[in-house]
This record gives C-alpha cells, sequence and structure tokens, in this order.
C-alpha cells in the first residue's frame, strides 16, 4: 500500500465475484478506430419506454398513459418507437392494435413490436400489427453462456437451431403481409457477456435468412443487459461487430445499453464512435434495476457539442411532467438537464462566475454559449433564468447582486457586496433556509433603505451659489434634539456633509454610485455612499424619483448605520 493511501481491506466478500474478461473472451480488436473518432451526427434514437421502460414500472401503465407517452414521443422526433411487446399481456396487445385501429401512428414514424423466438407467441405478435402499413418485428434470444447454461438449458446449436426456426416464421408471416413493409430486427439479449464469435454467427445467420438489404436492412440490436463492464470493452465490442458483421450496408447497428454500473450513457457514446448508428434508451432512463440508457442526457450531451440532436426538448419541463405522470416515478433534481436543480447554483464561486458570464455574454449575445458551470442555456431548454442562482449560507456576494439586479433591479457597487453579503449570511445561517429575491430586497430594504440611526432629517433644501459652490440648508434631529443647518462645499453631497459637521457628526463621503431603476419602476433612482463616520465605515442607500433625494438618503443611511457601528 502506498503511504499517501490510507485505505484498508473491506470484509466484503469480493472474491465471489468474476471481473469481465474471466467471464467472457476478448473481441480479437487488433487496432482500435474508436478512441480517435467524433460523433457528428444524432444516430436514429429509439425509446423503449412503452415496452422495457414499462416492464420495469411497479404499476404498468394503462392504456390512456401509454397513449399518452406515445403522443409524447411523436412530438419530441422520434420516428421508431417500441410500442410495446404485444404477446405478454392483453394490455400491450390491445394497445399495439388502438395504434393501428385508430390511425394514430403517422406517416414517417415506424413503430417497432418484441417478441421472443416462440412459435405461438410471434404469431401472436404479427396479428397485432395486421393492418399496419409498415414495422418492425423485434425478435430476442438470450445467447451468453450463463443465460444458455442456467436459464435456457441450451447449446450453442440448440441457440442456433432456435433463431434460425424463428427467424423463417417471422420471414414467412411478413411475405404473407406483402401490402405492407415489415422489417426484422435481432437481439443476442446479454450480447455483451456473449462470446463474441457467436454473437457474430448468430447476426450473419439473420442478415442471410431475411435477405437483408439496403432497401430493407436488417437491425442488430446488440445490448449490455446487464453491465459488467467498463464503456471501453462495450466499445470493442461494437466495433468487432462493426468490421465483421456480413452485408454490413446492409445491416443498422444498434445498442441497448443498460446502467448497472452506473456508465450507461457513457457506453452508448463510446458504443457511437466504435460504428453504432442506433440507440434504444428511455426518456429519463426508466428501467429495470439501474434503468436504460437515458435518451434525453445522450441527444442533450450532443446539443452542448454543437450537433443537432433531431429530437425537440426545448421544453424539457413539459417532457419530465409527461414522462413523470406515466411512470409514475419523480426525475431526480439532479438529473442531468432535466432536474429542478441542474441549473442552480449555491455555492458563492459559482454564482460570482455564472454572474460574470452572464454579464459578458450580454456584451456579444450572439456569439457562442460560454458561461461558466452552464453547459447548455437554460433557456434552450425552455427554462428560464430565475432559479440558476439561489441563495443559502454557502452563497457569495456575487450571486446575491445578481438576483437583486434580475429581480429588483438594484445594481449595488461591487465595493458594498461584502458588507450586504454577510447581512444574507446571517439571516440565512439563522434560518438554516435559503433565502429568495424578496427575502434579499427585503434584507436590502431593511438594513440600508429603511435604516435608522441617529441622526433624522426632517427637512431640507439646497441650491448652487454660482458655479462652484453648493449651499444646503437643513432641519435635523441628532439623538432627539432638533437642529437647524446649514453647510456649503463643491457639490450638494459635500455641502450636506459640511451640514452634520456643523451638529458634530462628522461624516466624510468616501465612495458615492447610483442607477436608474428600470422601466416600470416609476422613473426611480437609486443611491449608494460608503461614508466614514469617526473610526467606523458603512455603506447606505436610498431610492426615490428624485435623484437628488436618493443621493441624500444614500449618505443618511450611510452616516447612520456608521454610527451605529461606532456605537
Amino acid at each position: 500500500m502506498y503511504r499517501w493511501n490510507p485505505q484498508t481491506p473491506s470484509p466484503m466478500p469480493f472474491h465471489r465475484y468474476r471481473p469481465h474478461h474471466e467471464r467472457v473472451a476478448a473481441p480479437p480488436v487488433r487496432e482500435r478506430g474508436w478512441p480517435g473518432r467524433r460523433i457528428t451526427e444524432a444516430p436514429l434514437w429509439v425509446p423503449v419506454d412503452l415496452r422495457d421502460g414499462n416492464q420495469a414500472l411497479a404499476e404498468p401503465m394503462d392504456a390512456a398513459r401509454k397513449r399518452r407517452f406515445f403522443e409524447l414521443l411523436v412530438r419530441t422526433g422520434f420516428k421508431e418507437i417500441e410500442v410495446g411487446y404485444p404477446s405478454a399481456s392483453r394490455t400491450d396487445f390491445d394497445f399495439v392494435r388502438q395504434l393501428v385501429t385508430s390511425g394514430a401512428v403517422p406517416d414517417d414514424v415506424t413503430p417497432v413490436v418484441f417478441t421472443p423466438a416462440k412459435p405461438d407467441l410471434i404469431e401472436r405478435t404479427f396479428a397485432s400489427i395486421e393492418g399496419l402499413p409498415r414495422a418492425v418485428v423485434h425478435l430476442y434470444v438470450a445467447t451468453s453462456p450463463v443465460w444458455r447454461d442456467v436459464v435456457l438449458g441450451r447449446t450453442r446449436a440448440e441457440i442456433l437451431a432456435l433463431v434460425r426456426e424463428a427467424g423463417t416464421r417471422m420471414a414467412r408471416l411478413a411475405h404473407a403481409r406483402g401490402d405492407a413493409h415489415i422489417r426484422f430486427q435481432f437481439a443476442p439479449e446479454t450480447f455483451n457477456l456473449t462470446e463474441p464469435d457467436f454473437a457474430l454467427e448468430l447476426c450473419d445467420g439473420l442478415t442471410e435468412l431475411w435477405d437483408a438489404s439496403p432497401d430493407r436492412p436488417v437491425t442488430h440490436n446488440l445490448p449490455t443487459t446487464v453491465e459488467t463492464a467498463t464503456p471501453d470493452v462495450y466499445a470493442d465490442q461494437i466495433e468487432y461487430m462493426h468490421r465483421n458483421l456480413a452485408r454490413r450496408d446492409s445491416v443498422i447497428l444498434s445498442v441497448h445499453p443498460h446502467n448497472d454500473r452506473g456508465t450507461g450513457v457513457a457506453c452508448a457514446e463510446l458504443a457511437l464512435l466504435a460504428g453504432a448508428q442506433r440507440v434504444e434508451g428511455c426518456l429519463f432512463g426508466n428501467g429495470e434495476r439501474t434503468g436504460n440508457v437515458d435518451l434525453v442526457t445522450l441527444a442533450l450531451n450532443l446539443y452542448t457539442q454543437g450537433v443537432d440532436p433531431k429530437l425537440d426538448l426545448s421544453g424539457i419541463d413539459a417532457v419530465r411532467e409527461t414522462v413523470e405522470h406515466c411512470n409514475q416515478l419523480p426525475v431526480h433534481p439532479r438529473h442531468p438537464y432535466a432536474g429542478d436543480l441542474v441549473h442552480t447554483a449555491f455555492s458563492g464561486t459559482h454564482q460570482d462566475a455564472i454572474s460574470k458570464g452572464f454579464a459578458h455574454r450580454a456584451a456579444d449575445p450572439d456569439g457562442p454559449w460560454e458561461v461558466p458551470y452552464l453547459p447548455v442555456d437554460p433557456a434552450d431548454l425552455g427554462r428560464s433564468y430565475e432559479a440558476v442562482i439561489r441563495i443559502n449560507s454557502q452563497s457569495g456576494k456575487g450571486g446575491m447582486a445578481y438576483l437583486l439586479r434580475e429581480h429588483h433591479g438594484i445594481d449595488l457597487p461591487r465595493e458594498m457586496r461584502p458588507e450586504y453579503a454577510r447581512a444574507v449570511q446571517e439571516a440565512t445561517d439563522a434560518s438554516g433556509r435559503e433565502a429568495g429575491p424578496d427575502e434579499l430586497y427585503a434584507l436590502f430594504r431593511d438594513g440600508y433603505l429603511d435604516a435608522g440611526g441617529p441622526v433624522r432629517l426632517v427637512d431640507w433644501a439646497a441650491r448652487r451659489d454660482g458655479a462652484e459652490v453648493h449651499h444646503f440648508a437643513c432641519t435635523v434631529e441628532v439623538d432627539g434634539e432638533r437642529r437647524e443647518l446649514e453647510g456649503k462645499g463643491n457639490g450638494p453631497l459635500a455641502a450636506f456633509g459640511d451640514a452634520l459637521r456643523a451638529a458634530g457628526v462628522d461624516a466624510d463621503i468616501e465612495s458615492f454610485a447610483q442607477h436608474a431603476l428600470g422601466a416600470g419602476s416609476g422613473g426611480e433612482a437609486v443611491a449608494y455612499a460608503r461614508c466614514r463616520v469617526g473610526r467606523a465605515r458603512a455603506w447606505g442607500a436610498a431610492r426615490h424619483t428624485s435623484v437628488l433625494a436618493a443621493s441624500v438618503g444614500a449618505v443618511l443611511s450611510a452616516v447612520n448605520r456608521a454610527a451605529a457601528t461606532e456605537g
């Protein structure tokens, strides 16, 4: 053990498990091509929510939920949709028939139906699509040694014979439907644990049997039924098939990654680099165990690379709402792209970077998207910027200032932000909750705009004498004592400070800023001033329809706040 690694052996029986390379032979890939490639176009996306995803639900979808889901998939832009497992249940069979008889399938969408290699179930599957002008019939058989030995009790030769018999029956049934364009799909289930040469033999046998051609290609769908290895191993397996499949121009190479190791998305992306052309998965990754690969994440990963995903996810919240309703499962708040919190920053350093990124983009709104910590513009997904920055005790001054500016038009001077941030952090530390934009403004209003103190300005007037001398006459109460004061200076605020000194309030104005509030705020201005009173320094602020009144109010606020600090 290295001295820098203090990890100690665990009590868990890890010796019971065999690594992937001891369970299945590695494909004979002599020189990998996939590591040097890029994904430059979207694959054919095939959602399996209505079949594979539905099978994984504690309460499978009824006909109404299935129909709503199907309509969502069509609106989103999917052109090949697995609509069910018609031989598995009356509900699935009836749903496929409903799609057929109601004319719900658009002309540019091809339904896919799923069947095991059993004669009666193949017959029922074909019965479900009677009347469809086009369809894909998806045949599956488990092929790996563990499944052959433990589940099926069949040899390799027996599996080959089973597949050939099923494929022959499918070809006969499709031939009887000469009016329809029926294509075939084959999935060697547990492909990732199947000997590479056996998987290739099975696929090539069906390619020949079904007489695949470029005009009527066969789909070979190669799943990681149970993830057991790192994504690079799957990429090697896919590249081996891609390079060695017979009639390659007549084969659509498809993948169906599961997510048992949490690397389903990585497996799919590496498989595309390795030659895959089609990806099966579910919206937001629903499926048995840890789920199928998430097609939303895959598509938007492409989008962030400047690649058209060929799906419309510009209303991501509506998509999520429908999926949650149909599946009766929530989408995690940290789910990529779609979760409630994925575009949100609480950390001060993140907030500051995002705020600066938005300011930079405002200067070049048509340039490339380059906002720190946000790989995609939330607006592209139909999200507002309202929840990008949220404030709690971990947040920073930049995020607080951003929310005040965006929601209330208050643009704090940079030098003022640390002082205001301390007040917000005290409040959020005390409450243990986050503070929304209205709470942030309330803290600003109570702490600065409504700041009381020993000095109260009862009445005042300012005038200019010539070009350079300003006079300020006022009635003030200092510690409850009313005084009539006058002062002069090179500006009205300097004259106000001079008047205060006559009352024993030695106030120096060290910094000042002001700005107009946005449209619809009554033409108000906000002013900010930092003053030193004795050894204390503090910021003050005020808002008013008169710029001068706001400026005087800001100085008065700062004087009172500094006096309170000094006291």
